[in-house]
């Protein structure tokens, strides 16, 4: 939400589900949800975290008034924040914006050309802005980070597609640096107050979880609490339950070295792996099983060190023997044969390469 205040200043809110309120630790519901600790996504549809009755009773439809845990944030003319606020509420969802139908309106083009048709352009302009402050706040005036794009697969009639979607659209860079701003105050709210979480932790390029709050180096943050999806993240929905304490001034659910606390982290974390995992083997599948309904038999490729390479049009990493040394980002041409769908494997042979 936007709310222009008397002054110029502005009032940004991030409004998440809270699923906390109905969800008790230790409920019937709440044993689901840590059996499961995460949704996991397949083409065409997932497996989810909580029941549907539970997602429906929280999500943040349109045309109705929810409860949500809030965070507002008063930002200047400057695009500064000089102040930030936590509620648990209910707040009415106006509308959603759907994320394919907003890339029409609002995108490089139409930023560049300063008009953004929609209802809600004005709002949508004023959130790119701030976007853009954040995320300058937390790397510094460098340059912006290249994004590498990710695939969407679907599977219809017994075909494969694969529709390239590019990472860093200006919607997702609003979204992003939303969740961040709201991940990173949570966390450290919960740690300046001395209240157990589980924080999302980087140092020497490992990211890890911890019960200790510590900054997040790839982020560039000082703290970063998983807050923003309790729908789908056991974390989130634990955390949720400490800031809720923490905003009502009420004793979190959740102490220091609770046992509770522990054992959730680690099974999160040691389950989240093998999602991680399976969604790795599952893109795999289906992109070797798009290179044979296509007959493919030679791809472009981009050198990622020694005889590895990156697909070009696909999220496919493969080792290549017989490529030579070549720096990393040289694109070349590979050659195609002997796709196994059981054993998940290719082979890859080096035919030539590209010009820059």
């Amino acid at each position: 939400s936007v709310t222009r205040l008397p002054g110029g200043n502005l009032r940004i809110g991030i409004h998440i589900a809270v699923p906390a309120l109905g969800v008790a630790p230790g409920s019937a519901i709440d044993a689901i949800a840590r059996e499961r600790l995460s949704t996991v996504y397949f083409p065409g549809g997932k497996i989810t975290m909580l029941p549907d009755a539970a997602i429906g009773a929280y999500t943040l439809s349109e045309r109705k008034q929810c409860p949500v845990l809030s965070l507002y944030l008063d930002v200047t003319p400057e695009l500064t924040i000089s102040a930030r606020t936590t509620r648990v509420e209910r707040v009415t969802i106006t509308e959603n914006l759907r994320h394919a139908a907003l890339e029409e309106v609002l995108n490089e083009t139409t930023l560049a050309a300063g008009r953004i048709e929609h209802r809600y352009g004005d709002e949508l302009a004023t959130l790119w802005r701030f976007a853009r402050a954040l995320e300058a706040a937390r790397r510094g005036a460098g340059p912006e980070q290249e994004q590498r794009p990710e695939y969407n697969f679907y599977i219809e009639n017994d075909r494969v597609r694969i529709v390239r979607r590019n990472r860093g659209t200006p919607i997702d860079r609003i979204v992003s640096e939303l969740m961040i701003q709201a991940n990173s105050a949570w966390g450290r709210d919960l740690a300046q107050n001395s209240v157990a979480a589980i924080y999302r932790v980087q140092d020497g390029g490992k990211v890890r979880m911890s019960t200790v709050p510590a900054g997040h180096e790839g982020l560039g943050v000082e703290s970063y609490a998983w807050a923003s999806s309790p729908l789908r993240r056991y974390v989130d929905l634990v955390n949720q339950r400490q800031l809720i304490a923490l905003a009502r001034g009420e004793a979190p659910p959740y102490q220091a070295n609770d046992e509770a606390l522990l054992t959730a982290m680690r099974d999160f974390e040691s389950t989240y792996e093998v999602y991680g995992e399976f969604q790795r083997q599952m893109e795999r599948y289906w992109c070797l099983s798009w290179l044979i309904q296509e007959n493919i038999q030679s791809v472009t490729a981009t050198v990622i060190r020694e005889s590895l390479a990156r697909f070009d049009e696909l999220p496919l990493v493969v080792r290549v023997p017989s490529l030579p040394a070549l720096a990393a980002g040289t694109r070349v041409e590979l050659a195609l044969s002997d796709l196994d769908l059981l054993e998940l494997t290719l082979r890859c042979e080096f035919r030539s390469e590209l010009a820059p």
